[in-house]
């Protein structure tokens, strides 16, 4: 499954954003305070032990018995902004390829099995990271630890799987990008946000290059990224660690180390002036959208409590129907369907913060840009309240109470931070750092981000369209 900008739920920091460009998102309610919810005390998934094998894999277990199932899986500190210069969409291409087989376990055995069993099992790319899960019953959990160490380390690949498996991957390009038009939108703003790092590529690759990937490309990335030294292993459910850990150490601990990947090393994005602009027009539009994209610290670059500084400082601006962007344009002036902002603070490099606004019918792009901007300079005048801060605050520890209903959203979450810079210690503090930050400290980002220049998108219907739409 190719995911751009894996977005999995909103659960505060500690989740990838996702860009919205082209969407129709809702604004969120906000979720109210679990009864007798203290929020200084509160540690995030409390039962969670750490182990790193001999080989070099890491293990995180985050026992859960509330019923008999666990999810299994393996993360690959490796993505799309890892790949060879020219090879853009090879480590998605690999993706698909680790389900053609090993010798123990030929082509489809694996997803097979898993069906069998009636288990869930998929995959996705970011631009950080790949990883590979199953969700089955907790007495299937060495089996899926033998077959996935397995293709870790004896994946067969040969042109008559290849070749087809392209094709699979450029259609996937075809109607996930090409006739999407947001897609295309949020590809070219991309571009043109990252110049000279790695994130302005496509994690699906650009068509020319998918289609000149070949087997050799993919096994000389396989064989520099796929050791278990560069991999973590996630377990959530019911399971004991100590139980976890034996049965690791009979799979995964017989993987040979077969590579050095070594420090993750990307040119840096330059810092450049004046405003980026690019438009789409297409038939297909049903709603028009303006989105800006500022590059600002991710999570694992940020200053102390700049990271939750913008988290709250985008909860506060966009993101529930309380904000400041929804109560201006939605409910008070009633020129927009929808608005909203979010931060994209799990990335290794660069982080994104993002705002968007879909106008209503009458309502142009340009002066929904406009209208943005009013609700921004007056937050940058105006300043936030406690009463904003305060309620941001409870609504997203709430929602991290809410995430440890499910165990997947929890592997999720740390599997996320852990291939991208972050410790499992990082993931635990975190409600009580987002407790810390200050009006102060909330402004203080809003000062040295919202004021830089942004990419902006319009994503706009052709002109003879809204006439033929008006008349």
């Amino acid at each position: 499954m190719f995911l751009p900008h894996a977005r999995f739920p909103k659960l505060a920091a500690l989740c990838l954003g996702a860009s919205l460009v082209g969407a129709v998102p809702v604004t969120a309610k906000e979720p109210s305070q679990p009864p007798g919810l203290e929020l200084s005390s509160l540690k995030f998934a409390p039962g969670l032990e750490q182990f790193t094998l001999d080989n070099g894999l890491e293990i995180v277990v985050i026992p859960d018995h509330r019923a008999p199932v666990v999810t299994h899986m393996i993360w690959y500190k490796v993505g799309a902004a890892d790949e060879p210069e020219g090879q853009s969409g090879v480590a998605h291409f690999l993706e698909h390829l680790m389900f053609k087989g090993t010798t123990n376990n030929p082509d489809g055995a694996f997803s097979k099995l898993v069906a069998e069993i009636g288990g869930q099992e998929n995959a996705f790319t970011s631009a950080d990271y790949t990883a590979y899960f199953q969700k089955v019953g907790k007495e299937h959990l060495a089996l899926m630890m033998e077959m996935e160490a397995d293709r870790m380390q004896n994946l067969i690949l040969s042109d008559e799987v290849v070749k087809p498996e392209r094709d699979v991957v450029l259609e996937e390009r075809r109607s996930r990008v090409d006739t999407q038009p947001g897609a295309r939108l949020g590809e070219a703003m991309n571009a043109i946000t990252f110049v000279n790092h790695p994130y302005g590529s496509p994690i699906i690759g650009w068509q020319s290059e998918i289609e000149a990937l070949n087997k050799d490309a993919a096994l000389a990335f396989y064989d520099r990224f796929y050791t278990p030294n560069n991999a973590i292993l996630i377990v959530a459910g019911d399971v004991e660690p100590a139980d976890v850990l034996a049965a690791a150490k009979e799979t995964y601990g017989k993987v040979q180390r077969r590579a050095e990947p070594g420090e993750r090393l990307r040119p840096s994005e330059p810092s450049l002036s004046g405003i980026r602009r690019t438009e789409l027009q297409d038939p297909r539009v049903r709603q028009e959208q303006i989105s800006k994209i500022r590059v600002v610290p991710s999570e694992t670059r940020a200053a102390d409590k700049e990271a939750e500084a913008l988290e709250l400082l985008s909860y506060i601006l966009g993101g529930t129907s309380n904000s400041h962007l929804y109560k201006a344009l939605v409910l008070d002036k009633k020129t927009a369907l929808s608005t909203g902002s979010y931060y994209q603070s799990t990335a290794l490099d660069y982080g994104r913060f993002g705002i968007y606004a879909t106008p209503r019918p009458g309502v142009s792009l340009e002066e929904m840009e406009a209208q943005v901007g009013e609700v921004v300079s007056n937050l940058l005048a105006n300043g936030i309240s406690e009463e904003d801060l305060a309620r941001a605050k409870r609504s997203m520890i709430a929602s991290t109470v809410y995430a440890q209903d499910s165990q997947s959203s929890l592997a999720r979450i740390f599997g996320t931070a852990l291939t991208t810079g972050l410790t499992v210690e990082d993931v635990q503090s975190w409600p009580q750092r987002i407790q810390a930050v200050t009006v102060q400290d909330v402004m203080a980002a809003a000062n040295a981000h919202l004021v830089r220049d942004p990419v902006i998108g319009y994503l706009r219907k052709p002109a003879e369209t809204q006439t033929e739409e008006k008349s």
